[in-house]
């Protein structure tokens, strides 16, 4: 149905080819059930398994499976994943369910140890009951499940007595829009921001006066009617000094939106993608009727400025050079119109990093390189996963075959902050990472610094470097503060397939403390 559609579209994007767009075309009953994720054990661990294992550090009541494979095993029947999750992870005799629709074989998911499916299916029931009556399983198996559900809901019970919300619906928007304000990313910034008071600005694009949210999992239902982004802009700039020029389709007002912009003191071009599961785009570049919109604006006004509502890396190569700011909104939510005025006007500065690598184009992104068929998709990057690729490609002196437009940590402020300081002391545990941060601007903001580690001469191929902390201090002008963060063992560590665990050799690792993967600022060395 749709979502197999959407799936295939998404290996379109992988050059799956013309065969693949046939069968598109023709079979409507491919689904995303149908694909094995095929990744090796050590990239397993260390990548795609370890936010599971930091997640069950906060003890959750549940956790949801997938609907795809791994390794040709179906997620909800990945007895291997779940053992891992129960034994290895902490999360105990907590509640496993599946994700809506994501069982096709009831009884085998019973054994593997999935307590939930969801939604209820009479034939679901049916065909359990089936397996029951012929031994299939037991009823020790089924009261497993029985009574890992009814804990769930005592714990659920429990948990609403303690958690009492008394806070207002205000308090609870200001709350949402101060989320906002600290996720919108500075990604370039010509000297156009902030906004000056009485500044004259135009704006269009979809963003500039309707609310937008992405889709699916990311969509996100307002409470009434969100504020337009031209009102609250126009309520901090001044009466009459925010132009809008609406946007009631891709070419209909283009013309009219690139005349609004001359002559103001900056022009703003809202645009946007919609990203959800099950479907990926077909190509990292905005609709070309964006490209030209800011490409005829940035020709009348030097002063544009870009905003991407956006949930995935943008190819701006068409258009970067020629504007003077980039922000990086992404689904701001309820109050992301006031969020976006305050960060456009100063009033808040701009503290958010990336969290994954920009490539320069989509040929630039390590996905390309993986094959996928209709039956699997192999995880052939490995360990070499994001910033990790770009890192390993400039290595081998490769750099020309992976660009990157942003890297992963990168995000401008409105001030600027110095580093210095670096102390590393060895733990039981792992180590200690001490600096001093120092905003040397004219403004109070906030940084976010990034601890790296490298292995000196390691036995085993591993990343060049490997984010393992982070902290993130407010400072006002002048100010400076000592910043720690703790390492454990496994920031030392490889997953070792031939010991089938965490392993660390004896030797030096080298710390690295930066703004962003390639904003490297101080660099120590501990012995491990």
């Amino acid at each position: 149905g749709v979502f197999g559609r959407e799936y295939v579209r998404g290996l379109q994007d992988k050059h799956v080819g013309a065969t693949v767009k046939h069968y598109c075309a023709n079979n409507r009953e491919l689904t995303r059930l149908s694909v094995s994720s095929e990744v090796d054990e050590r990239t397993l661990r260390e990548i795609y398994l370890e936010p599971f294992r930091i997640a069950c550090e906060a003890k959750p009541f549940a956790v949801m499976c997938a609907y795809n494979l791994v390794n040709g095993v179906r997620m909800s029947e990945h007895k291997k994943l779940y053992t891992i999750l129960r034994e290895e992870f902490g999360f105990g005799d907590r509640l496993i369910m599946s994700d809506w629709g994501a069982v096709t074989d009831h009884t085998a998911s019973v054994k593997a140890g999935l307590d939930l499916e969801m939604p209820y299916s009479e034939h679901g029931y049916r065909r359990l009951k089936e397996s029951y009556e012929a031994g299939e399983i037991s009823q020790e198996e089924i009261d497993a499940c029985a009574r890992r559900v009814l804990d769930f809901i005592e714990l659920c019970e429990d948990e609403s007595k303690l958690r009492k919300v008394e806070s207002t619906e205000e308090e609870r928007l200001a709350a949402a829009q101060r989320v906002a304000e600290r996720g919108i990313v500075l990604l370039k910034n010509e000297g156009v921001l902030p906004l000056r008071a009485g500044a004259e600005v135009s704006i269009t694009g979809r963003g500039a006066d309707r609310y937008l949210a992405g889709a699916g999992s990311s969509g996100v239902t307002p409470i009434g009617e969100p504020k337009p982004l031209y009102r609250a802009l126009g309520e901090i700039l001044g009466e009459g000094a925010v132009h809008l020029s609406r946007w009631p389709g891709w070419e209909d007002n283009a013309p009219a939106a690139v005349r609004n912009a001359c002559g103001r003191d900056a022009a703003i071009v809202c645009v946007e993608t919609i990203d959800r599961e099950g479907f990926d785009r077909e190509s990292m570049r905005l609709p070309r009727a964006y490209e030209q919109l800011i490409l005829d604006t940035a020709r009348k006004n030097k002063n544009t400025v870009v905003l991407l509502y956006c949930g995935a890396p943008i190819d701006m190569s068409a258009w970067i050079d020629e504007v003077a700011a980039v922000l990086w909104v992404g689904y701001p939510g309820q109050r992301g119109a006031e969020a976006i005025t305050n960060v456009l006007t100063g009033k808040v500065c701009p503290s958010g990093k990336l969290t994954e690598s920009f490539p320069v184009t989509d040929e630039d992104a390590p996905a390309r390189q993986c094959y996928a068929d209709l039956s699997f998709s192999e995880y052939s990057d490995g360990i070499f996963v994001g910033y990790r690729y770009f890192d390993r490609m400039r290595a081998l002196g490769r750099a020309d075959g992976a660009r990157v437009r942003f890297p992963f940590g990168f995000g401008l402020s409105y001030t600027s902050f110095a580093y210095s300081d670096l102390t590393v002391t060895p733990t039981d545990a792992g180590a200690e990472v001490s600096f001093t941060i120092k905003n040397t601007g004219d403004c109070t903001g906030a940084e976010i610094a990034q601890v790296y580690v490298r292995e000196v001469n390691p036995t085993v191929l591993r990343p060049e470097k490997e984010l393992f902390g982070f902290a993130k201090v407010e400072l006002a002008p002048g100010e400076e503060k000592r910043v720690c963060v703790s390492l454990d063992k496994r920031a030392f560590s490889f997953w070792s397939t031939a010991k089938d665990a965490f392993k660390t050799n004896g030797g030096a690792f080298e710390i690295l403390v930066g703004a962003s993967a390639e904003d490297i600022r101080l660099t120590g060395t501990v012995m491990k």
